[in-house]
């Protein structure tokens, strides 16, 4: 049996196809008389059938209406109906087609306890590398914190979020009889976000990540709401979900209201074969039913830091391989500079010894000139003492960069793990307690502190790409292109430098040193968590674009050494480049250039083409 879903005229029908034999035009006609238009077909013959097209909308392929629907569909496909002359319907949102036609099932499973998840796997489930299960011990707590709200409402005591308003309306009890339409009304009313939808990367994160705290066992859901959730998230059913509205306290409840939403089958919902629809027909095709909420699953549900933590999350990630990276690019700048590689001796080092200084004076040796490496660009000899900052202290810069990485890694990884809704539920006391895990100071903080520091990578970086440009400072061709004047060479990517990491200086002002009052002075101090999260993100992609910019005009200062050669470790990284953006011989379009570079950091293709020989390095200097 196939399930179909058909889009006639905005309207939406759940077609279970029994006979495989039936043919495209049959599911069609099928599916118009069902959505109220009858009189399209209720002709004597075939001849008098309405004419119309058919697509599918996970790749927009027309099918073919006289071939049978085994041959042109797959179980759970979407597609469009509309009759001739009639023009498809345009996409409601933004339609993600890489993310929509890129997709694959994945086969790999992730256990999660709500103890153990991590930044690294987290990120991986955002990308659709993972599906979802529960470890029999989360599943047993689940079940011992549902049996805690089960029995409050059997004794009618009088718990915040189980029989109470929300927020200034903590003091009003509401009866029994209204209990599921507390939890409706407060997942619609508090679905107040604005701002584009969040990916379905993020989303996936976002969702991934509230299973996992779910998981943990302190938030009264029962176990079929969890495995409903659960089965959403491997069916890669994503909501709606505006990136805009949340003040991180109490928890990050816009964007989990939409999030919620959309499982019970309300507002829009997207799924690679589906694109956005409405939630309902996206669950329904993937043999899903909407959530039909119980007491307390609503304000648990909508009630936590996983915006922020899961934003935050991916930013981590990024920052911290863009700044492995970094070291790798300013070391080749260095050699295109015919720069000194004193300033990294061990010894420097060893008496400041920071952790992130002495890894990335470590790097920084281990592809510049040695006995094991040799250069024949500078020959192991240096035409001056020692060189200017950017070059000279990058230990001392991009160290305190990776500390930070650090650091903010250690916060971010209890965030994923910790219980954050209110009231949370204590199963081995039978009780449950008000309290305010659900503020995201913590997060926000460390997402604000991770964009500062993160930042001076782009700063000190757009100095160097200054000093390979400037003549004066560099003893290579003004913006390293012949023919200066006919052309311009790199002199505007520099300003694109310098134009990102101006923007970032604005971004790095910290979101978490304001607070406004809301919910009536209820809820009187917030983090602004998802802000921080937010600009987090930009702050590092501007990063990763500066160091792009850095890495094709530390190649490009290369090529005008040549015959010579580099260390083996820095002549693989100009191969890598060069096999993706030819040398600037004249004039041409920079942009696709600078993506394509940092197409290459984005996937950690410079980390990975100097590994091997950083290694190679350790082993014969221990």
């Amino acid at each position: 049996m196939l399930r179909v879903s058909v889009c006639v005229s905005g309207e939406w029908e759940l077609m279970m196809c029994c006979n495989s034999s039936m043919t495209v035009r049959q599911l069609g006609l099928t599916a118009m008389s069902r959505v109220g238009r009858a009189h399209h077909t209720r002709t004597k013959s075939s001849a008098e059938q309405p004419s119309f097209r058919v697509r599918r909308r996970v790749d927009g392929a027309p099918l073919d209406v006289d071939e049978p629907i085994a041959k042109e569909l797959n179980n759970n496909d979407f597609v469009d109906l509309v009759l001739e002359g009639e023009r498809w319907p345009q996409p409601i949102v933004p339609a993600f087609s890489d993310s929509q036609t890129g997709w694959k099932e994945p086969t790999e499973y992730i256990a999660l306890d709500g103890e153990s998840l991590t930044t690294a796997d987290l990120v991986r489930l955002g990308k659709g590398l993972l599906k979802i299960k529960l470890t029999e011990e989360a599943e047993k707590k689940v079940y011992d914190s549902r049996a805690v709200i089960e029995q409050i409402i059997k004794e009618s005591r009088v718990v915040y979020g189980v029989n109470t308003g929300f927020g200034k309306f903590a003091q009003t009890v509401i009866s029994n009889d209204q209990l599921k339409q507390l939890q409706d009304n407060v997942v619609r009313s508090h679905s107040a976000g604005v701002g584009v939808p969040l990916t379905p990367e993020r989303t996936r994160m976002l969702l991934a990540l509230r299973i996992n705290v779910l998981a943990k066992g302190y938030s009264g859901v029962s176990m079929e709401t969890l495995q409903a959730i659960k089965a959403a998230f491997n069916a890669s059913c994503l909501s709606w979900v505006p990136e805009q509205g949340t003040v991180g306290a109490c928890g990050d409840l816009a964007p989990l209201a939409h999030l919620t939403q959309g499982l019970m089958g309300e507002g829009l919902m997207w799924s690679p074969r589906s694109g956005w629809a409405p939630a309902k027909a996206v669950l329904l095709g993937h043999g899903l039913t909407p959530l039909s909420l119980k007491p307390k699953e609503g304000i648990a549900l909508i009630n936590g830091t996983q915006m922020i933590s899961s934003l935050g999350a991916e930013a981590l990630e990024r920052a911290q391989a863009i700044a492995r990276q970094a070291d790798i690019v300013a070391a080749l700048t260095l050699e295109a500079l015919k720069g000194t590689a004193a300033a990294f001796d061990k010894d420097i080092h060893a008496v400041k010894p920071q952790p992130g200084q002495m890894e990335v004076a470590f790097r920084m040796r281990s592809v510049l000139p040695s006995s094991g490496y040799p250069s024949e660009i500078t020959g192991g000899a240096y035409h001056r003492v020692q060189d200017a900052y950017t070059l000279r202290c990058c230990p001392q810069v991009h160290g305190i960069a990776n500390d930070t990485i650090a650091f903010v890694k250690n916060i971010l990884t209890i965030e994923l793990n910790s219980a954050t809704d209110n009231p949370l539920v204590f199963a081995e006391r039978g009780i449950t307690i008000s309290g305010g895990n659900f503020h995201g100071e913590y997060p926000a903080k460390a997402l604000d502190f991770l964009a500062i520091g993160v930042h001076e990578l782009a700063s000190i970086s757009e100095r160097r790409i200054e000093r390979l440009c400037n003549p004066s400072l560099s003893e290579l061709p003004a913006f390293l292109v012949r023919e200066g004047g006919l052309n311009s060479g790199f002199m505007i990517a520099h300003c694109t430098a310098a134009a990102l990491v101006s923007e970032n200086k604005v971004l790095c002002h910290p979101s978490s040193v304001d607070s406004l009052s809301t919910s009536a002075a209820t809820e009187d101090h917030v983090s602004m968590g998802g802000w921080a999260a937010r600009k987090a993100l930009r702050v590092v992609e501007h990063v990763e674009q500066v160091l792009a910019i850095e890495l094709l005009a530390a190649c490009q200062g290369l090529e005008f050494h040549r015959p010579l050669k580099s260390t083996a470790p820095l002549e693989q990284v100009h191969k890598l480049v060069r096999s993706v953006v030819g040398p600037w011989d004249k004039d041409r379009a920079m942009s696709p250039d600078i993506e394509a570079a940092h197409k290459l950091l984005r996937e950690e293709k410079v980390w990975e083409a100097v590994r091997p020989y950083m290694e190679q390095y350790a082993q014969k200097t221990l």
